[in-house]
């Protein structure tokens, strides 16, 4: 029983996990844009439920997927009969790379590939199907206002919209 911290070439906690020593890397941008994360802010989380036995840190390992892996396991998982986006697909080549004869693992994903809609196209080299909800509103306008960063003016500007 183990469970695997799969991340993109952000690779900050794997390395932890592998050499107990926590030296953050500058991020680096990745398909899996989600996990372009090198100092995870839920770490120290984490890390506390360590210290209380609520997470046995003995089952918990580590794993870094690269970009060419991650879409080499986006096309796996396309001839398999399913569409997924590179967060999902580098879980899934995480899991592939740690099965043993005879185990069977699940991996987890989070997020419709519709999210990430350019880049599975890209790869898949096919258009993606979007969920109805999202076809029904991709052609509307965008209603987005530009504002500065500036808490009084945006306020403001809320309060407009409610009397309206």
């Amino acid at each position: 029983k183990r469970f695997i911290a799969a991340t993109n070439l952000n690779d900050t906690v794997p390395r932890y996990l592998e050499e107990g020593e926590w030296s953050p890397k500058d991020t680096i941008a990745t398909l899996s844009n989600a996990m372009d994360v090198s100092r995870p802010n839920n770490w120290p989380r984490i890390e506390a439920m360590f210290e209380k036995g609520i997470i046995d840190k003995n089952i918990l390992t580590g794993m870094a997927i690269d970009e060419d892996c991650t879409q080499m396991a986006m096309k796996q998982l396309q001839a398999l009969g399913y569409t997924s986006e590179p967060h999902a697909a580098l879980a899934y080549r995480s899991l592939c790379k740690s099965l043993q004869d005879g185990e069977t693992g699940l991996f987890l994903g989070t997020a419709h590939p519709a999210k990430f809609r350019e880049s599975v196209e890209n790869i898949l080299g096919e258009p993606l199907a979007l969920p109805q909800p999202l076809a029904d509103v991709a052609g509307k306008n965008s209603y987005a206002v530009e504002k500065p960063a500036d808490y009084a003016i945006i306020k403001q500007h809320m309060f407009d919209l409610l009397k309206k």
